[in-house]
């Protein structure tokens, strides 16, 4: 199991209960990263991306919550663009069994703890 990974999450506001999820999850198993919240509580300021990319600069690695939310979600896209443009290892989890939906460039998978694992280990 890795140990003290910063993973930052990029996900759709509509998918924020899915993050929470992700987040329960991470506190209730032995896992090896950190949580980074950035999630817009207020309307966007003009030091948000500055603040984001310093987050994803910090980061070893990313996770996109990966839904049909993502792609009307320009906050996401701007965050898996800032990562990409930083180099960051980046993994699509799957949010919803039933949701087919893909982001080119973004390996994505089910949402297994397994998955999330063997990225995590990886960085």
């Amino acid at each position: 199991m890795a140990k003290n990974k910063t993973i930052f999450v990029a996900f759709a506001i509509e998918d924020q209960g899915q993050r929470d999820l992700l987040k329960g999850q991470s506190l209730n198993t032995s896992s090896g990263f950190e949580y980074i919240d950035m999630s817009v509580k207020e309307a966007y300021d003009s030091n948000w991306k500055e603040r984001v990319r310093t987050r994803i600069k910090r980061s070893d690695g990313v996770i996109v919550l990966v839904s049909k939310n993502s792609a009307s979600s320009s906050g996401q896209k701007w965050e898996i663009q800032c990562a990409q443009e930083e180099g960051k290892p980046i993994l699509g989890i799957k949010v919803y069994s039933n949701d087919s939906t893909s982001i080119a460039g973004i390996r994505t998978v089910a949402w297994t703890w397994a998955a999330i694992t063997q990225f995590i280990d990886g960085l």
